[in-house]
């Protein structure tokens, strides 16, 4: 079985990258296209001057009908505006004579210049601003200039009136009272020396254009969303098949060739992957082969050993004898070991705690101080004959070494864990590792009954790491050896 990506799309990546890119771009201006031309203008402020003026003679919030609620705040100091022209001082004229207050006592301060209409109600049109002041006529001839009011507002209807029946509506208000509109300050002096400041009572909710530029970018977010979505996935799958097929490849150097289909670097990459894992599965397979074929090779001349001994003296002869028996013994080892190592293995589910118990009660019933402890049930994939061998090799060894072997099963975070205790005098700390080297025998003496070849312990490496696991040894606090293999659950 393959580990495949779906797509077939063989564009590089930066290609596909570039293209995301401006797609995202386009769709981005054509949905603030439109916004601007499909939602109306936002409307502005307005604040009439009978508000403003009964706002300061009543000390308390007025509703304005056309903007936020107007406030009045005391302060012992105010700036004093520095504009002079005469629309500002029109209106200014226009306050101090509903208060009855001289002007020099009244100060207004808006946040982006003058934003003022004065306007008396003996005068039937709204009057054009002087030429050159802000909101004036852009060219000769009287009237307002061709395009909405500048920074103050005057010379055609605020930023956002443009539709017709917002015009009517603002030269009604021209015709009624004087106004502004936009956040201002209002200042008028008192006796004492400090100010009454009328003002639009703050608020932290957005302004109407401010709302616009929200909208556009959540719908250009909402519209390339599911672009990215589609180009992150393409972009995450091959990393996630490689990862896998990579993780494989560590437990089964004759996992199938990986099939990945997408840029033309992944179908790069996942060539290389392939060639690299045949180059490794041909390499353990010719060294193995190599030591297989060494192995059966060394059995011809020893044989001949054998026969030519016959004429050695009685004392000679029985040691020449003891050295074939151990030579034929490690070829027959080192043959078997060849021999699961290049099995072609059949991985099926199968569950440890059962496999440990059968294992414990054949090594009891033969006479072995074998017991499985109590044990979770877990599950795991693998190749039963190599499993179980894993397990025999380890119960045989602590029998071996410390006549006695208690076996358990239980999870550790993702893995399965077996452990096999013995109460042997255990391994100097030093040797801990090389006891998991061939042919490496901690008993010093030569008989194979009590030292061994010296490969169990590197077939029990030699498969946990086949499964993706691996395993380590380490001595009890209380005495003896615990042998500890961990698997993927």
């Amino acid at each position: 079985m393959r580990l495949a990506v779906p797509g077939r799309g063989g564009a590089p990546l930066f290609a596909q990258a570039l293209g995301l890119v401006i797609v995202t771009l386009v769709a981005a201006q054509l949905i603030a296209i439109a916004v601007i031309f499909t939602l109306p203008p936002p409307p502005p402020e307005f604040y009439r001057l009978s508000e403003i003026v009964r706002t300061v003679k009543s000390g308390q919030t007025v509703h304005a009908r056309d903007g936020r609620p107007l406030v009045i705040r005391h302060r012992s100091a105010m700036k004093l505006d520095a504009d002079d022209s005469p629309r500002r001082a029109e209106f200014k004229a226009a306050v101090g004579r509903d208060l009855g207050v001289p002007v020099d006592r009244i100060s207004i301060l808006t946040d982006n210049g003058p934003r003022f209409f004065v306007r008396t109600q003996r005068q039937k049109t709204p009057p054009p601003p002087p030429s050159g002041e802000p909101g004036g006529p852009r060219g000769p001839g009287p009237g307002p200039g061709p395009g909405p009011g500048g920074p103050d507002g005057i010379g055609g209807p605020p930023p956002g009136l443009r539709a017709s029946s917002q015009a009517e509506r603002l030269a009604a208000m021209m015709r009624e009272e004087p106004f502004l509109f936009g956040d201002f300050e209002l200042g008028v002096r008192q006796a004492d020396g400090g100010w009454l400041v009328v003002e639009p009572k703050p608020t932290f909710r957005f302004d109407s254009w401010q709302q616009r530029i929200l909208l556009i970018l959540a719908l250009s977010v909402l519209a390339v969303s599911p672009l990215a979505w589609l180009f992150a996935r393409r972009l995450a799958g091959p990393i996630t098949a490689f990862a896998a097929a990579a993780e494989r490849l560590g437990r089964d150097p004759r996992a199938p060739p990986l099939s990945l289909s997408g840029s033309a670097e992944v179908n790069a990459a996942s060539s290389a992957f392939n060639n690299m894992q045949e180059r490794l599965r041909r390499y353990v397979e010719d060294r193995t082969a190599m030591i297989g074929a060494i192995a059966h090779d060394l059995r011809t001349p020893l044989t001949r050993l054998r026969f030519r001994i016959e004429a050695a003296p009685e004392e000679v002869r029985t040691k020449l004898e003891a050295d074939i028996d151990q030579m034929e013994a490690m070829i027959s080892a080192t043959l078997a070991f060849v021999r699961d190592t290049s099995r072609e293995a059949e991985r099926t589910k199968l569950e440890l705690a059962s496999l440990l118990e059968s294992v414990m009660d054949e090594t009891a019933e033969t006479g072995g101080n074998a017991v499985a402890e109590d044990s979770q049930k877990i599950v795991v994939e693998g190749d039963p004959i190599a499993l179980k061998r894993l397990v025999t090799n380890l119960v045989e060894n602590a029998l071996k070494y410390g006549g006695s072997a208690r076996g358990r099963v239980y999870r550790e975070d993702d893995c399965a864990v077996i452990e096999i205790d013995d109460d042997g005098p255990g391994v100097p700390a030093a040797e801990l590792e090389r006891v998991f080297e061939p042919f490496f025998r901690g008993e010093p003496s030569r008989n194979r009954e009590t030292g061994g070849i010296g490969l169990g312990l590197a077939v029990v490496r030699s498969l946990a790491r086949a499964h993706g696991g691996d395993v380590s040894l380490s001595n009890r606090p209380e005495g003896g050896l615990r042998a500890r293999v961990t698997l993927p659950a």
